[in-house]
């Protein structure tokens, strides 16, 4: 898998590897891994006619997209809409989740540490939502890891 890397930062981000590691537990495990996108953040470029809620969900199975690749900055593949191909380029910062549609299992990334509910997540019960229908997606999104001394 190829990594294009656009610019140099003196620390990467944990992001990139997190996405790929769940893309490839989804494949392995004959699942259909999807990521859900902010739309509307600068250099995100999908087809804008399929956007709902500011949000687009994608397969990105190998076997549904060409030429995926899952760099440290950018995801980049082509795919069909309606027939047509459209070239597809997400920064990473853009992916607000990736999961695997068949349970919902996968992670859920808080960029800015305000506590909002990301876009496709039901506020109610954390569970992934379809954007097109608003109906949960799967299991509830693991509670943060609490510690518990033991004596």
């Amino acid at each position: 898998m190829n990594t294009r890397n656009s610019g140099e930062n003196s620390e990467s981000s944990t992001k990139p590897y997190l996405l790929r590691a769940i893309h490839q537990w989804a494949v392995e495990n004959n699942m259909t891994p999807q990521v859900l996108v902010a739309a509307s953040m600068p250099g995100v470029v999908v087809p804008m006619h399929y956007v709902q809620n500011d949000q687009i969900v994608l397969n990105v199975h190998p076997q549904s997209v060409v030429g995926l690749e899952l760099g440290n900055d950018f995801l980049w593949f082509s795919a069909r809409f309606s027939g047509k191909s459209f070239e597809i380029t997400i920064p990473v910062e853009a992916i607000v989740a990736i999961y695997a549609r068949e349970n919902g299992q996968g992670i859920f990334f808080q960029s800015d540490g305000s506590g909002v509910t990301p876009p496709g997540v039901d506020s109610d019960s954390n569970r992934i939502t379809d954007s097109s229908d608003g109906k949960p997606k799967g299991k509830k999104k693991p509670s943060s890891s609490k510690l518990k001394l033991v004596k």
